[in-house]
């Protein structure tokens, strides 16, 4: 028995954080009612029916899980991030930078042991510059699709010079620190949660249209944070913000699934990623000097205005306004994708 004290104890640590979590997940999840609000309780109690009624005699057991499974994930998005502004506060920037650094470390080991598959429907190998090109060639063919990703580009560097650099220097300097930026960073997760369900339930004809009208709401916290709004405003904002960018990578990807040939998927999304992220540095690295010379209120001005110009260049693109997406979904015909590879096959 006392051998195995410390596997109980562990046990029950892990059990009652998921509890916590589930329980604190379910209290917002049922709480927006009391707040006057239809989301998200409403379409997630509309997705536990409909699991319910699919499944017959499990379908009680079911559509609990259901409901179950999705507080836990507002628990836990929510739930890091106040424990992440909590971390911050007792033991400061530089040590949770350090411990969210070893974090990223131990996924980094756990994908490393995953290994890699053989590409599907491809005999022998290929080099890394055939794919390069043949991504390339997928890539470069789709107006809309590289429009927004340079786009992004545009938009990343600004969000990540006003995000990581010059919203925290204001919240540190004006809104009390590290809790009021933990706040404004709360607004958005739960904004993104939000923006996720909008998604689920929108269907809108020109999806690529509507979703990069709704990048430009990435502007407004720091657009008010510029401005010297009230705290409560900017953690407002950051719930749109939120929303905003999750809708907009919902219609965006599922566009791409539509749109790409799904042999060609991986190589247009790995151009797609790097394409959006690569200036991000460079916004980093210009905040700082932007901060002395302008002053952190006017550089925040400045990332907000290229943030909604970069959406409004992107809709100058004719595809970007009338890429239409197809009324009715049509169903893949069985047969027509090669079948997944088993790794642990022989």
């Amino acid at each position: 028995l006392v051998k195995a004290m410390p596997a109980v104890m562990s046990g029950l640590s892990t059990i009652g954080t998921v509890a916590m979590l589930w329980v604190g997940g379910g209290i917002l999840l049922h709480g927006s009612h009391t707040l006057g609000l239809a989301w998200p309780a409403e379409p997630v109690e509309h997705l536990a029916h409909a699991v319910a009624t699919a499944l017959g005699p499990v379908g009680p057991v079911a559509g609990w899980l259901t409901t179950a499974v999705i507080s836990g994930v507002i628990g836990v998005v929510v739930g890091g991030l106040i424990a992440a502004g909590a971390v911050v506060v007792a033991i400061g920037p530089g040590w949770a930078l350090i411990t969210a650094a070893a974090i990223y470390a131990c996924a980094a080991g756990f994908a490393w042991r995953i290994g890699t598959t053989p590409r599907p429907g491809r005999e022998g190998g290929t080099s890394v510059l055939a794919e390069l090109r043949e991504g390339w060639v997928e890539f470069s063919s789709r107006e809309w699709l590289w429009v927004v990703v340079a786009q992004f580009a545009l938009l990343v560097l600004a969000w990540q010079g006003a995000h990581t650099v010059l919203g925290p220097v204001v919240a540190k300097a004006e809104l009390g620190g590290a809790g009021a930026w933990s706040a404004i960073l709360t607004g958005e997760a739960v904004g993104m949660l939000v923006g996720v369900l909008v998604a689920m339930r929108i269907r809108p004809r020109r999806p690529i249209l509507v979703g990069v009208l709704l990048t430009s709401a990435t502007a407004l916290p720091y657009l008010l944070l510029g401005l010297g709004a009230p705290l409560p405003v900017i953690v407002l904002g950051g719930f749109v913000m939120g929303l905003g960018m999750d809708a907009f990578t919902v219609l965006w990807q599922t566009t791409m699934q539509r749109e790409v040939s799904p042999e060609a998927l991986s190589r247009v999304a790995s151009y797609d990623a790097f394409g959006s992220m690569v200036f991000g540095p460079v916004g980093v690295l210009l905040a700082g000097p932007a901060a002395v010379h302008l002053g952190a209120h006017t550089a925040l001005l400045v990332c907000a205005g290229l943030i909604i110009a970069s959406a409004m260049l992107a809709l100058l693109s004719r595809e970007v306004r009338t890429l239409r997406a197809p009324e009715v979904a049509t169903p893949v015909p069985e047969g027509s994708f090669a079948a997944p590879v088993d790794p642990a096959a022989p």
